[in-house]
């Protein structure tokens, strides 16, 4: 049984970091993609973020190029989410997902994942 268990989470000022986590289970081998969504309340939910299985390609959604970083430790089974110069609409729960994502010719992600996980709530204060 495959599990994703999110953390990291909590309350920042805008302006603040956070870093978020996400450690797998259950999956037999290292050779898969990862990535982060996020969604607001009433808000449809956000590509964040996609990580190859070796690190070696990423994807940033605009809103948040040069201020998030993804990144992954296969030894560990556990990726991250580095976020920086947070901003007060940037609060929301935030998923980590695995499995299945299509790269495009131009980099893209298509955030199309098999597995997600609970996710963890991230609050940015004014």
């Amino acid at each position: 049984q495959v599990q994703l268990v999110e953390s990291g989470g909590g309350l920042v000022q805008a302006g603040g970091s956070l870093r978020l986590s996400c450690t797998a289970s259950g999956l037999t081998s290292d050779d898969y993609d990862m990535g982060w969504f996020r969604q607001a309340p009433g808000k449809e939910r956000e590509g964040v973020s996609c990580i190859s299985w070796n690190g070696a390609t990423t994807y940033y959604g605009d809103s948040v190029k040069g201020r998030f970083t993804i990144s992954r430790d296969n030894s560990k089974n556990t990726l991250y989410l580095q976020m920086n110069s947070l901003k007060p609409e940037e609060t929301a729960m935030y998923y980590c997902a695995a499995v299945g994502t299509v790269w495009g010719s131009a980099g893209t992600c298509s955030f199309d994942f098999k597995f997600w996980g609970q996710g963890t709530h991230v609050t940015v204060s004014s």
